[in-house]
């Protein structure tokens, strides 16, 4: 009985957020059909059209418990499902140069980036949802950090936001520098792997110049997201030494467990449990999910406050990207040569 009594306190909100979901991942069908291109992601449109409608109309009180829910519940599904998509196969014919240079920008990045975002004055969670965000695989390592470091909406809502625009930009830029640099595509592709976002948008980045640029662009970038795991865990623990030494407060699980589940799908992903046709239905599911998790983060929203930070966000988020490219060049021109 309590389990149906619960279902109905959640259901309004759920539903309000499926139905925000559902109307952002028509908007960026529609914009492939017409453009034949995602310029802007359904995650970004869900929290766009979520920031609206609470802004246009207050949420009423009963949708509230299921906009929670969808916002945490359904979030840390998603990240259990994002591991599917990881293998570590892939990175044993990376090279030991290569795997260890990429890793050290990557924490390189976030320490920088973190301490940039505070001397601007953001909140130190949202420095960190910049930092990981600019330095790991963008919106997939903000969606799972935030919970870790209990992010308020606002700040996961700031930081996916001006990191997708950063990202768009870079699909431009990107090919550009390989021709006025007169890089090599090898060398290309590593500084595209190390300063585009998303797998798609190395792809984007890569594609016009060449096959090797897109190959080891790839590479660079798989590098980056299996980075995402470590440095989840590692927040994870220096929260749980700050909140356990705070009197009155419970102590923190060691792991959560999205992050154990996380884990364990790549373990299933690598040793070949998961087929790459399964991997791709489960990444389909998280990404539904982390869209109507984002709808959900976006009906919490004041608007106000998104705003207030927005020119710091951006300069921050800016800074990042920019220091990614000038490490990724440091990085080639030490590198062993690439084929």
């Amino acid at each position: 009985m309590s389990i149906l009594k619960n279902s109905r306190r959640l259901f309004p909100g759920v539903i309000l957020s499926a139905a925000v979901a559902g109307l952002a991942l028509a908007m960026e069908h529609a914009e492939f059909m017409v453009f034949h291109v995602r310029w802007v992601e359904s995650i970004v449109l869900a929290i766009a059209i979520g920031i609206f409608i609470a802004t246009w109309r207050p949420i009423e009180a009963r949708f509230r418990p299921g906009i929670e829910f969808s916002a945490k519940g359904l979030l840390e599904a998603a990240i259990v499902l994002i591991g599917a998509s990881i293998s570590y196969s892939a990175i044993r014919d990376a090279g030991v140069e290569l795997v260890v240079g990429v890793a050290s920008i990557v924490f390189l990045s976030i320490a920088a980036t973190y301490l940039i975002g505070r001397l601007l004055g953001l909140s130190a969670k949202l420095a960190i949802l910049i930092a990981c965000g600019n330095s790991i695989c963008g919106n997939s390592a903000i969606v799972a950090v935030a919970p870790v470091i209990e992010a308020p909406a606002k700040d996961v809502a700031a930081a996916l936001a001006f990191t997708a625009g950063l990202g768009i930009l870079a699909i431009f830029l990107l090919p550009l520098l390989y021709y006025h640099l007169e890089l090599t595509l090898a060398q290309y592709g590593v500084v595209a792997g190390i300063t585009a976002y998303a797998v798609p948008q190395v792809l984007a980045a890569t594609a016009p110049v060449g096959a090797v640029s897109v190959q080891i662009g790839t590479l660079v970038k798989l590098i980056r997201v299996l980075m995402l795991g470590p440095v989840v865990f590692a927040l994870n623990s220096a929260m749980k030494v700050r909140v356990g030494g705070q009197k009155g407060e419970a102590t923190r699980p060691l792991v959560p467990w999205f992050i154990l589940g996380f884990f364990g799908m790549v373990a299933l992903r690598s040793s070949g449990l998961v087929s790459t046709a399964q991997a791709e239905i489960l990444a389909q599911i998280a990404s539904i999910l982390t869209t109507l998790a984002m709808a959900a983060l976006g009906l919490s929203v004041n608007v106000r406050s998104f705003f207030h930070a927005g020119g710091r966000v951006m300069l921050a988020a800016t800074c990042s990207v920019v220091l990614l490219a000038l490490m990724g060049f440091v990085l080639v021109s030490f590198l062993v040569p690439l084929p």
